[in-house]
C-alpha cells in the first residue's frame, strides 16, 4: 500500500480521490485550506487519514505543510489537486504551491499534477507574470505552466513518475452543476497513476485524460520553455528545484 497526499481534498475531485484511496487501504494525507474547510474532512480523519491545513495562496503556509510532512512518514505519491478557477490566487495556488511542494519534498516517487483542457489556450510567455497574485491570473496559462512543470520533473528526476492529468469538465464546485463530463472518471486516472503497478501507470512525462495518453500543448515538452519556467519559479520563490 502507498502513502499519498491529496491536496485540496475537502471536496470535489480531491475528496473523491482521497475517499477511494482510503477504501483501497492506502495511507492518505488530506489537505484543507483552513480549519473551517477541514471540518469537512473529519469523516476521513476518523477513518485513518492524516490532516494538514494551510492556504496554498500563502507561500509560508505551503512551506509549513512541506516541513510537517517531511517530519512524518515518507510519502510515496502526491496528487497536486488543489486549484482555483479565477482571481488573484490563480498563480499562487495553481503553480507556486505545487512547485514548492515538489521542490521541498524531493523523495516522492510519484507526482500527479492536475491540468485541464484549458491549458491549450495558455501562452508560453513568462515575461511579466504576476506569481504573487496581486493581480488576477490566467487559468489557461496556469494550467500550461503546471503541465510543463510535470514534464520537466519527469525529465530532470529520473525514476520519478511525474505526469499531468486532465480530469475533464466535471460537475464539482469549480466546474458547476452543468458540467458535461463524468465525475467518476474525473478522479480515477489520478488514483491509478499514484498507486497502480500497471505498466502504463509506471511511465512518466505523460498528459492523460481518462487513462488515455494525449498530446499536450506543444510548449509542454519544449525543454527550453521548461528551463525558463523553472528558472522563473526558482527566482520568484528563492527555492530551486
Amino acid at each position: 500500500m502507498s502513502r499519498v497526499l491529496v491536496t485540496g481534498s475537502a471536496d470535489g475531485l480531491g475528496r473523491a480521490a482521497a475517499e477511494t484511496l482510503l477504501s483501497q487501504g492506502h495511507e492518505v494525507v488530506v489537505h484543507a485550506r483552513n480549519p473551517s474547510r477541514a471540518e469537512a474532512l473529519h469523516q476521513l480523519v476518523n477513518r485513518g487519514a492524516q490532516l494538514v491545513v494551510g492556504d496554498f495562496a500563502d507561500r509560508d503556509a505551503v512551506r509549513g505543510i512541506a516541513s510537517e510532512l517531511a517530519d512524518a512518514a515518507p510519502l510515496d505519491a502526491v496528487i497536486h489537486n488543489a486549484g482555483v478557477w479565477s482571481g488573484r490566487p490563480v498563480m499562487p495556488v495553481n503553480v507556486i504551491a505545487p512547485y514548492l511542494l515538489t521542490a521541498l519534498l524531493p523523495g516522492v516517487r510519484r507526482l500527479v499534477y492536475l491540468s485541464s483542457g484549458s491549458h491549450y489556450s495558455g501562452r508560453p510567455i513568462l515575461d511579466r507574470v504576476d506569481w504573487s497574485g496581486r493581480t488576477p491570473g490566467s487559468y489557461g496559462d496556469s494550467k500550461l505552466y503546471v503541465t510543463a512543470l510535470a514534464a520537466a520533473v519527469a525529465r530532470l528526476r529520473p525514476g520519478v513518475l511525474s505526469n499531468a492529468v486532465d480530469p475533464g469538465w466535471v460537475p464539482t464546485r469549480m466546474g458547476g452543476p452543468g458540467a458535461p463530463d463524468d465525475l467518476e472518471l474525473g478522479h480515477r486516472t489520478q488514483e491509478w497513476l499514484a498507486t497502480s503497478d500497471d505498466p502504463e501507470a509506471l511511465t512518466a512525462g505523460g498528459y492523460w485524460y481518462h487513462r488515455e495518453r494525449q498530446e499536450p500543448h506543444v510548449a509542454v515538452h519544449d525543454t527550453a520553455f521548461q528551463d525558463r519556467l523553472l528558472q522563473a519559479l526558482a527566482q520568484e520563490t528563492g527555492t530551486p528545484l
